[in-house]
């Protein structure tokens, strides 16, 4: 059974929420947002692939990766993660950056929090992402922000097993 995703965008608050429920328990679908080598298997919509530089999963720790294209070309990411609260939420701030994790201060962060529950189906995951103003988040949804991680969301529950 596929769950559909909730999509929302507010362009007059610049926030989106998206929601998500998935066949399996809490602590198996945390793991998939939280262990590298379970994070790389999805993150990224086809033919794009995630991979995982560094990472320490910690408040104030860093995750450092790159979203690889077909033809091997990376552009780099970090998320500075922020509160967590284990197989309940995480938030993160999110920035491009190089491979050294030097931030391109040309692309605003984004602040994301994401939680966890427990529910009949399995597990609803709630991602609330917040940019810096309504440009901003123009810019990053005519980017295919939208169908991209749609699609990796997909895919994790194609890789859980619904």
């Amino acid at each position: 059974m596929k769950s559909n995703i909730v999509f929302n965008k507010d362009f007059d608050s610049n926030t989106a929420y998206v929601m998500k429920i998935y066949n399996a328990d809490v602590s198996k679908v945390w793991n998939y947002f939280t262990l590298p080598e379970l994070l790389d298997q999805w993150w990224g919509p086809k033919p794009w692939r995630c991979e995982t530089l560094r990472q320490d999963f910690k408040e104030g720790g860093i995750w450092l990766y790159a979203m690889v294209g077909p033809d091997g070309e990376k552009h780099y990411s970090q998320s500075q993660y922020g509160e967590i609260i284990e197989h309940r939420s995480l938030d993160w701030m999110s920035a491009f950056c190089d491979e050294k994790g030097m931030i391109n201060e040309d692309f605003p962060r984004s602040k994301w929090l994401i939680g966890f529950t427990g529910v009949e189906e399995g597990t609803k995951v709630t991602v609330n992402i917040h940019y810096q103003s309504a440009e901003i988040m123009k810019k990053m949804f005519d980017m295919g922000f939208e169908e991209g991680f749609t699609m990796g969301l997909n895919q994790l529950e194609e890789i859980i097993g619904n």
